[in-house]
C-alpha cells in the first residue's frame, strides 16, 4: 500500500492545477482520472476562449489542457488513468483511497485529500417536461461529444431549452455545421450565459433566444418529431393558452449544472444548498480535516481560469496542511448575493490575502459590495453591470480580519441608482 501526502481525485482543470501546486510546495502526489485521458470537459471544447486571464491568450479546450498536461508530465507526480474510486476512509488522520481499474482492486493512502470530480448536467428527467422519451433529447454537453469527438452530427433542425453557455456554444457549434437552430428558450427572463457568448453564438449567426419561454411537451415516439413551446410567468409557471408547437428533430438541454460530491457525500461532509458544493474555508478545506475541494465542485465557475486558480490553492493547502486547533467564524450572505464563499474563516490565518467568489441575485447596472465586521464596513468596493451568470472574485488583505475573531461577519451587495 503506497503512501502519498496528498491524493487528488479528478483530472480536469481543477485537479490538474492542485496536481502541480501541491507537487511544487513539496508534496508526493497522486492523481486519479476515470476517463482514458486527462483534461476533463475541456477535451471536447474545442472552441476558443480560454485562458484570456490566464495565458492573456485565446486558446482552444484542448490547448488550455494540455498545458497543464505537460507541466504534470514533468513533475514527480503519479498518474492513474481510467480509475474509478470505490470508496473513502479516514483513519486515523489517514485517508485510505479503494480504486479499481483493469490492474485490480487497489487501496492508496494519503494524508490530505482534494476533491476535484468537477459538475454534470441536468437532464430532461430533472426539469419534468411531458411526453414520451423519444431519441433526439440531448443534453448540451453530449451534443458537444458526438459533435466534437464522435464527428457525428446529432440533429439537422433543432431546439436549444436554456441559455447555459454550453448550450449558446452548442447553437453556434450546429450552426456552422450545417444544422438549423431554430432558437434558444430561456425560462428565466435574463440569459443565464456570460454576455460574450450571447453575442458571439447568437447574435453574430441571427440565432433567436426567446426569454420566458420553455419546452413543456415533446412529441414522438421512436424519434422526436416537435416540441410545445410556452410562455412562463414570473414564477417561471407555464402560461394557460400561450402553448406553440415547433417541428424539430432534435432537443438539446442547456439547464445548469450540479457539483459532483457523492464522494463528500459519502464521507459525511455537509453541502451548501446554494452552492451544492462543501462548506469551506480560506485554504478550501471542507469540514473533514485535511480534506480540501476545488474547481466546479465546489461551486460551478463560468471561466476555466478561476477554475485553475482555485485549484492552486486548494493544492497549496493541502501539501502544506497541518493539523491545527482552528477556530472558524461564519461569514452570513446578506441581501443582494445569491452566495458567497468561503462559507467561513479559520483563525489564526496565516495568508497575507484571502480569495473570495460571489454571484448576484439580479442584475444590477451598479452596486457596492461590502464586508461588514459587527456592522462596521471593513472592505467596500465599487462594481458595475454584475449579473448572476457571471461569477465575481475579489481579494481582500487578511489585515481587515485578522483581529476580528468571535465578530459578526456580514457580506452584502447594495444596488446603487
Amino acid at each position: 500500500m503506497k503512501n502519498y501526502q496528498t491524493i487528488v481525485i479528478g483530472g480536469g482543470p481543477a485537479g490538474l492545477a492542485a496536481s502541480l501546486s501541491a507537487s511544487r510546495h513539496g508534496a508526493s502526489v497522486l492523481l486519479i482520472e476515470r476517463e482514458q485521458k486527462l483534461g476533463g470537459i475541456l477535451k471536447q471544447c474545442i472552441h476558443d476562449g480560454f485562458g484570456l486571464k490566464r495565458f492573456k491568450e485565446r486558446l482552444s479546450g484542448p490547448e488550455y489542457a494540455q498545458r497543464f498536461i505537460d507541466e504534470v508530465r514533468h513533475e514527480k507526480i503519479d498518474v492513474l488513468l481510467s480509475t474509478f474510486v470505490l470508496n473513502i476512509e479516514k483513519k486515523d488522520d489517514v485517508y485510505y483511497v479503494e480504486v479499481v481499474n483493469d490492474k485490480g482492486v487497489f487501496i492508496y493512502q494519503g494524508n490530505t485529500l482534494v476533491l476535484s470530480t468537477g459538475c454534470r448536467e441536468r437532464t430532461s428527467k430533472q426539469i419534468f417536461i411531458h411526453g414520451e422519451r423519444p431519441a433526439g433529447i440531448y443534453s448540451a454537453g453530449s451534443a458537444q461529444y458526438f459533435t466534437n469527438i464522435l464527428g457525428y452530427l446529432p440533429t439537422k433542425r433543432c431546439v436549444i431549452l436554456g441559455s447555459g453557455d454550453i448550450g449558446l456554444i452548442m447553437a453556434r457549434r450546429l450552426t456552422l455545421e450545417g444544422a438549423k437552430v431554430i432558437g434558444v428558450y430561456e425560462a428565466k427572463p435574463t440569459p443565464s450565459g456570460l454576455t460574450r457568448n450571447i453575442l458571439q453564438c447568437l447574435t453574430d449567426y441571427d440565432i433567436p433566444l426567446h426569454l420566458s419561454h420553455t419546452v413543456t411537451r415533446v412529441f414522438g415516439q421512436s424519434r422526436l418529431e416537435a416540441v410545445e413551446i410556452s410562455q412562463v410567468d414570473e414564477h417561471m409557471q407555464p402560461i394557460p393558452n400561450t402553448q406553440y408547437r415547433v417541428e424539430c428533430d432534435a432537443l438539446i438541454i442547456s439547464v445548469g449544472l450540479i457539483p459532483e460530491n457523492e464522494l463528500a457525500e459519502g464521507l459525511h461532509i455537509p453541502l451548501d444548498p446554494k452552492t451544492k458544493g462543501p462548506f469551506v474555508d480560506q485554504s478550501f478545506m471542507t469540514s473533514l480535516d485535511g480534506c480540501f475541494v476545488c474547481g466546479n465542485a465546489l461551486h460551478v465557475n463560468d471561466l476555466v481560469d478561476h477554475v485553475s486558480a482555485c485549484g492552486e490553492m486548494a493544492g497549496k493547502s493541502a501539501a502544506q496542511y497541518q493539523k491545527k486547533n482552528y477556530e472558524f467564524q461564519q461569514i452570513q450572505v446578506g441581501s443582494g448575493l445569491l452566495y458567497f464563499l468561503p462559507q467561513q474563516l479559520h483563525y489564526p490565518m496565516e495568508e497575507d490575502v484571502l480569495p473570495f467568489y460571489f454571484r448576484v441575485k439580479k442584475e444590477m447596472k451598479k452596486a457596492k459590495f461590502k464586508f461588514k465586521v459587527d456592522g462596521v464596513v471593513v472592505y467596500e468596493k465599487m462594481l458595475r453591470n454584475v449579473k448572476p451568470p457571471e461569477m465575481e472574485y475579489i481579494e481582500i488583505s487578511s489585515q481587515d480580519l485578522k483581529d476580528a475573531k468571535g465578530k459578526h461577519f456580514m457580506v452584502e451587495m447594495e444596488e446603487l441608482v
